[in-house]
């Protein structure tokens, strides 16, 4: 829904192109052009941003492939930045970067297609408004005054614009536009939808300081690498290792209430399989389909390049958007390394100096303005709620010291590093647990502590330790041999393995192992840990380690596929059950040496 064609400012006569050179345009003859305001260039009207201002010359960025255009060619002002018109109808629709409907698109994408600023099909909807103030009534700047049923799964809810309040003369009824007033405030008309810059963060209260986690239903996050509602967190990895897919998982299982997947520069097909995905799975939380509470806005590989600098900003702003509302949403990035290479791209056009690998200088601000807009918050209305952003990092050959990579990690919460290695395995999430890391684990272990869960810290701590230890035995293991490692090393070597496969492996295709909830999660790593102890005591007791290993440990690793997705109280029966089992079996009276 970006507005990108509009009126030409009144004052103006208009300017000429003076130059093109891709997506850059040299314009001159408008004086008086503001910093990231739209201009309309060429017979067509391509929206174009002015990114730097010399006297009455300017350069501006094309969001639009230029193909045609021609120096001396019309450009003209429009007194405004790139806005999105924010409004019900965002809810279960398909749009470009700009926000542009791609749901109700042509085949064939043309230049002078229509904003949702300017396209009747938009503008001419008409949606039911159900007031909740009534005339008389004093409003404050956010305060929700109505909803608008079937805009989505989850209510659409009619705000006060952040600078208006006052009281309430009038209200509309029945059906309205978009762009028609459903109230007046203080003398001030109040329209259905609202226009809003998406370079510009959403105001708000405060930002709210204690923590919430984001529960994402993969285990090796939730568990071990946390991320905080209202935080961001960064998912590099190489060709290959399921960056997509680990954040399609995300965006179908998280308990957000909306989601906004942003595809920065993807293949069309990964788009298609995100669409079909959402669209046919059933959303537990509403009892509707998924797609009714997310928004897709797809900016291809094959879309125009400069978009994809413009998709992350209307991505975020979206997501305010119903933030505002009170919702918690999360924003999934995929990939902001293609955005950084459009940043890259134009830069060298400009002649701008570059900095390592050919990045504009500005590549860290541009990073921090992105993750920075991730907040829990207070809102103008009071309400708590938060934007959470998850971003994809693509480094080339898989390269974690490219600027990119490093330059986000800076930025952001929790990092979840992808592995070749357990991707090439078959072992999915590929999330490495040598290289990722959550700021906020120690803050969220005390938020489980006084939520019922006082346990969460520990059981955290014992399997970060035992996937460490697991890791140094491996490669002493495969100079010397497991067998000739102590019997309680061995025990670690065992554990490590039961730990990866039975509780950190994760079948996105399964319907009992897709989804795990938190107290299942806590569950199967409980009853690992219970098995690991177990194993220990028996060695300490003198059982042979190699009885031990040899033993059967199929239930425990049948966990997560042989009980229901929230299925806690199953898990920790099976558990409890398979140790006593381990202990009768193995627990005997033993002579020799214990370590084998």
């Amino acid at each position: 829904m970006a507005q990108r064609v509009g009126t030409p400012h009144p004052a103006e006569s208009g300017g000429r192109i003076t130059r093109v050179s891709g997506p850059l345009v040299e314009i001159s003859g408008l004086p008086g052009l503001s910093m990231l305001e739209v201009v309309n260039i060429g017979p067509d009207g391509i929206a174009a941003q002015a990114v730097s201002i010399n006297g009455d010359e300017a350069t501006l960025q094309a969001y639009e492939y230029t193909g045609g255009l021609k120096a001396g060619d019309r450009a003209e002002r429009t007194g405004h930045q790139l806005a999105g018109l924010l409004g019900p109808g965002l809810l279960g629709t398909v749009f470009d970067g700009l926000l542009r409907p791609l749901s109700s698109a042509p085949l064939w994408l043309t230049q002078e297609r229509q904003s949702s600023a300017e396209d009747p099909a938009v503008l001419e909807t008409r949606w039911e408004f159900e007031p909740s103030v009534a005339v008389g009534d004093t409003v404050h700047a956010g305060q929700v005054l109505g909803t608008v049923p079937g805009a989505g799964t989850v209510e659409f809810r009619v705000m006060a614009p952040p600078s208006v309040s006052g009281e309430v003369s009038w209200l509309a009824e029945g059906k309205v536009r978009p762009l028609d007033p459903v109230a007046r405030i203080g003398g001030v008309d109040v329209p259905l939808a609202q226009r809003w810059p998406v370079h510009r963060p959403r105001p708000f209260r405060e930002r709210i300081t204690e923590l919430a986690p984001l529960q994402t239903g993969q285990r090796v996050l939730d568990l071990l690498f946390p991320v905080p509602r209202g935080a961001a967190a960064a998912v590099p990895g190489g060709f290959g290792t399921g960056k997509t897919l680990t954040l399609q998982q995300i965006a179908k299982w998280s308990n957000a209430d909306v989601i906004v997947y942003v595809g920065c520069g993807e293949r069309g097909n990964e788009m298609a399989d995100v669409l079909d995905g959402l669209s046919g799975l059933d959303d537990p939380r509403t009892g509707g389909k998924l797609i009714d509470r997310t928004v897709i806005i797809a900016n291809t590989s094959n879309m125009p390049m400069m978009a994809r600098e413009a998709s992350i900003a209307t991505g975020v702003t979206v997501a305010e958007f119903f933030r505002d509302m009170g919702y918690d949403a999360v924003v999934i990035a995929d990939s902001t390394s293609r955005w950084a290479e459009a940043l890259r791209e134009f830069a060298n056009r400009n002649g701008d100096l570059p900095a390592e690998e050919g990045y504009p200088a500005s590549l860290a601000s541009e990073l921090a303005a992105f993750y920075e807009r991730a907040a829990r918050v207070r809102t103008l209305g009071g309400a708590t709620a938060s934007v959470t952003v998850i971003g994809a990092v693509s480094p080339p050959g898989g390269d974690m010291s490219e600027p990119v990579t490093t330059g986000t990690q800076r930025f952001v919460r929790s990092l979840w590093l992808l592995d070749r290695d357990l991707a090439y395995s078959r072992h999915y999430p590929a999330v490495s647990w040598r290289g990722s890391f959550s700021r906020d684990a120690e803050s969220l272990g005390r938020w489980y502590a006084a939520h019922g869960d006082p346990q969460w810290a520990q059981r955290r701590a014992q399997a970060s330790l035992l996937l460490a230890e697991a890791d140094r035995l491996t490669a002493l293991a495969e100079i010397i041999g497991a067998s000739s490692l102590p019997g309680h090393e061995q025990m670690v070597l065992l554990g490590g393995r039961l730990l990866r496969d039975g509780v950190l492996l994760q079948n996105a295709l399964s319907p009992n192992d897709g989804y795990s909830s938190a107290g299942k999660g806590a569950a199967l790593l409980q009853a690992v840990l219970d098995v690991v102890d177990t194993c220990q005591t028996l060695v300490a007791r003198g059982v042979p380690p190699a009885d031990v290993d040899q033993y059967d440990f199929t239930p425990v690793l049948r966990l997560r596929e042989d009980t229901g997705p929230t299925d806690a109280d199953g898990v920790q029966e099976r558990g409890r059950a398979f140790v006593r089992q381990l202990t009768e079996s193995l627990d005997r009276p033993q002579t020799g040496d214990a370590n084998g």
